[in-house]
């Protein structure tokens, strides 16, 4: 029986698509997001059973253990994939904006991947997914803080990987190129160049959940993005730093 899965930022997007994945591969899901009326449509249309979890995980990601605990439930998969990103030069960047942020896209994978992870260990089973991004490669300007947070995750979750090598319980990263969503709206793109590869969700899921199974340590999802980021990367980082300050400046 496939364990339970806890999906955050289940109410659109890529963790839509976990979600819906995940119930069709016959997991239980507890979905995690800010939407209650979007978490609630999405669990009415999955085939598996689906407990809707309303939570703003800039502010309440410590109370979600005991949430869960409430329901009965033992999670056994831990999709940490909520997240967002701001776009533009930093210093005209609102200050909380940028801190909420990092409260998002760091401290809550830390906060949720402490209390879901021990009782993992313990079992000898399990695993956690968190959604990182290949924005978490390299720096890059006018989205400063946002690779900065995807970086701490992608470390963070290598780092994790290899601590648990011999528990039972697995960590993989995902790494999406760019993937059309709602994250760009919010962001504040518009018609910003952007590198190769633009794959939708429902690919980097399907493709991300293959490699899991396959115990994958960090995937990047795409075959374009995949061969654009293994041929950028030999290069000097000040020359990474030009190419990608051009590219996410947005004039002409």
């Amino acid at each position: 029986m496939p364990e339970t899965a806890l999906v955050t930022g289940a109410s659109s997007g890529i963790g839509e698509q976990f979600a819906r994945q995940l119930s069709a591969r016959g997991h239980e899901l507890v979905l995690v997001a800010r939407r209650s009326e979007r978490l609630e449509q999405l669990a009415s249309e999955l085939p598996g059973a689906a407990h809707v979890v309303t939570c703003d995980l800039a502010t309440e990601a410590h109370d979600l253990r005991a949430r869960v605990d409430a329901l009965g439930l033992e999670i056994g998969l831990l999709v940490n994939n909520a997240g967002f990103g701001t776009h533009g030069p930093f210093v005209e960047q609102e200050a909380g904006r940028e801190a909420e942020e990092v409260r998002v896209n760091c401290e809550a994978v830390v906060t949720l991947t402490h209390a879901f992870l021990p009782p993992m260990v313990e079992r000898g089973r399990g695993g956690v997914i968190v959604v990182a991004s290949t924005a978490g490669m390299q720096p890059i300007p006018y989205q400063a803080v946002y690779a900065a947070t995807k970086a701490f995750a992608l470390s963070f979750t290598d780092a994790l990987h290899m601590e648990l090598k011999g528990t039972g319980v697995r960590v993989m990263s995902v790494n999406p190129g760019p993937v059309p969503t709602e994250w760009q709206d919010v962001a504040g793109f518009d018609d910003v160049a952007v590198v190769p590869g633009k794959i939708d969700a429902d690919q980097v899921v399907s493709e991300s959940l293959a490699a899991w199974d396959k115990g994958t340590r960090s995937f990047i999802p795409g075959r374009v993005i995949r061969w654009f980021i293994r041929a950028s990367s030999p290069g000097p980082r000040a020359l990474q730093l030009r190419i990608t300050e051009r590219l996410y400046r947005g004039d002409d």
